[in-house]
C-alpha cells in the first residue's frame, strides 16, 4: 500500500468522467480508505450562495469548489498556514500537513482568518474505501505527484492539470500531449 497523504492524485484517462482532468489533494490515507478535494473544478455559486460570512476572505476567484462526488450536502474549508507549529494552530483550524489544513466553518470567521494565507470552500469530496484507492492506482488511473506550496491554491484552477504534469521531471510531463479526445489523434 502506497501511503499518498499530502500528495496529488492526477487523473489519468483511467480515471472516469467525474474525475476527468482532475487534481485531487489527498487529505488522508490510510488502511481504512482514503479522502482528499478536487483543486481544479471551480462552480458557478460565490460562496455567499451558502456561508456569507466566509466570502470577502475567500482566495480568488471567490467562488465555491466541487469538492468531489462525496458527501455532496457538506462544505469544507482548506487553508494555508505556512510556517505555523502544528502543535499550535491557529484558532478554529486544524493543521494537516505542510502548512495545510482545515478550517471550521461554524467558527467566527473574523477570529480565523487573520493568520490565514489562502482560504477556499469546497462541496463534497473525493473518498475511497479501504484498499480502493490502492487498487485504482495500481491500475493506472492516477498519477501520483508530489504537491508543490501553491497547488492546492493555484491561480487558474483550469490549467492545474497541465501545470502539475508538465513540471515532472519524466516522461510524465508528455501526457500533457494527449488530447482529450484520443480517437482524434
Amino acid at each position: 500500500m502506497e501511503l499518498t497523504t499530502g500528495q496529488l492524485l492526477v487523473a489519468t484517462p483511467l480515471t472516469g468522467d467525474a474525475f476527468e482532468r482532475s487534481v485531487v489533494l489527498v487529505l488522508h490515507h490510510d488502511e481504512d480508505g482514503a479522502h482528499g478535494l478536487i483543486l481544479n473544478q471551480p462552480l458557478d455559486a460565490t460562496v455567499d450562495a451558502v456561508l456569507p460570512q466566509w466570502q470577502p476572505f475567500v482566495t480568488d476567484p471567490g467562488v465555491l469548489f466541487r469538492g468531489g462526488p462525496v458527501g455532496t450536502d457538506t462544505a469544507m474549508g482548506l487553508v494555508s498556514v505556512p510556517g505555523h507549529d502544528p502543535s499550535d494552530p491557529p484558532l478554529g483550524t486544524q493543521l494537516l500537513f505542510g502548512g495545510i489544513g482545515l478550517v471550521d466553518l461554524d467558527a467566527p470567521a473574523p477570529l480565523v482568518v487573520p493568520e490565514l494565507a489562502a482560504f477556499r470552500i469546497y462541496i463534497g469530496y473525493a473518498g475511497w474505501g479501504a484498499g480502493q484507492l490502492d487498487g485504482e492506482i495500481r491500475r493506472g488511473a492516477w498519477y501520483v505527484v508530489s504537491r508543490e506550496a501553491g497547488d492546492a491554491f493555484h491561480d487558474d484552477t483550469r490549467d492545474l492539470w497541465r501545470d502539475v504534469l508538465i513540471r515532472q521531471r519524466s516522461s510524465l510531463s508528455l501526457v500533457t500531449t494527449f488530447s482529450e479526445n484520443p480517437e482524434l489523434n
